[in-house]
């Protein structure tokens, strides 16, 4: 029996060493059930995204004045809108639009606002005071005001409302990754690895990135979220994307003023929206249980 035993604990070690840090972060994750709604939410749009084509005989761009602000029907699920235009079919290829401009939006954000941030809680000195002070000055702006003013600079487009966003959203980013920074470069495994020789560069990618990436994973996620609605804004200004494009801003801005006559052609867009939104905020709350200590209890 002593023996069985004896067997049986080093295995049941193994075991437990071998759990994947990625696996107990699952687990973390899916006991949220909120959290799983906003996944749940996100891959229904990025599945729609995909197979837009599949999902619509309908063409986007397509008007049909003989049916113009049709109700929702058999043949036109979510109605039709001032050019005849099936809003379905619009808010399906939408997707593809509004997650463009929000992921790789953030995805700008997250790169420049990290190498800056980085470069600011490391270094420190002239070079800190340099980037944090031009974070504070872009920071003093309201973002949309800051995208608006980029946008008017550049003219109004689609990918210049992509820059404007990622540009807004750079300082977020930054901040972040230098307070994360400023806190983990004087630890002692970073000391030790300054003793053993090991090279700046290497310290950054290797010890002080990985360390950082908790918090920017979790700030993209809602980032993103705060990406969409300001693309939307822009579009409802038209300094977005332009016609033809079947933005979900634009979308509400043509529709304005058949909010009377016509609600479903602001509504759909307006949940569509809203849902997304939704989603990536309830998603980036549960990656916040997951990868905060101090949110494990």
């Amino acid at each position: 029996m002593s023996q069985t035993v004896t067997n049986l604990q080093p295995q049941q070690a193994g075991a437990a060493a071998s759990t994947s840090p990625w696996l107990e972060g699952w687990r973390s994750f899916r006991k949220n059930k909120m959290a799983l709604v906003g996944l749940g939410i996100i891959v229904f749009f990025v599945l729609v995204a995909i197979a837009a084509p599949l999902l619509t005989s309908y063409d986007y761009k397509a008007q049909d004045l003989m049916n113009r602000l049709q109700k929702p029907s058999g043949d036109h699920w979510f109605g039709t809108d001032d050019l005849g235009r099936d809003i379905y079919t619009r808010i399906v290829y939408g997707t593809r639009i509004s997650l463009w401009v929000g992921i790789s939006s953030v995805i700008g954000s997250i790169v420049a606002g990290t190498l800056l941030g980085i470069a600011a809680g490391y270094y420190g000195k002239w070079l800190d005071m340099l980037i944090s002070r031009t974070f504070d000055i872009l920071l003093a702006f309201p973002g949309i005001l800051l995208a608006i003013a980029i946008v008017a600079a550049l003219g109004p487009s689609l990918q210049n409302a992509l820059v404007a966003v990622a540009i807004v959203n750079v300082p977020v980013f930054g901040r972040l990754v230098r307070a994360r920074v400023l806190s983990i470069k004087n630890e002692e495994y970073i000391t030790a690895a300054k003793a053993l020789g090991m090279k700046t560069p290497r310290i950054l990618l290797h010890h002080i990135l990985p360390n950082c990436m908790g918090p920017v994973i979790v700030q993209g996620t809602l980032g993103v979220a705060t990406a969409i609605i300001e693309a939307a804004a822009l579009g409802f200004l038209g300094m977005g994307a332009q016609p033809p494009d079947p933005e979900w801003g634009k979308m509400l801005s043509d529709s304005r003023q058949f909010i009377a006559n016509a609600p479903w052609t602001v509504i759909f867009p307006g949940l569509s929206i809203m849902l997304t939104v939704l989603g990536f905020n309830l998603m980036g709350d549960g990656l916040r249980d997951v990868l905060d200590p101090r949110m494990k209890s």
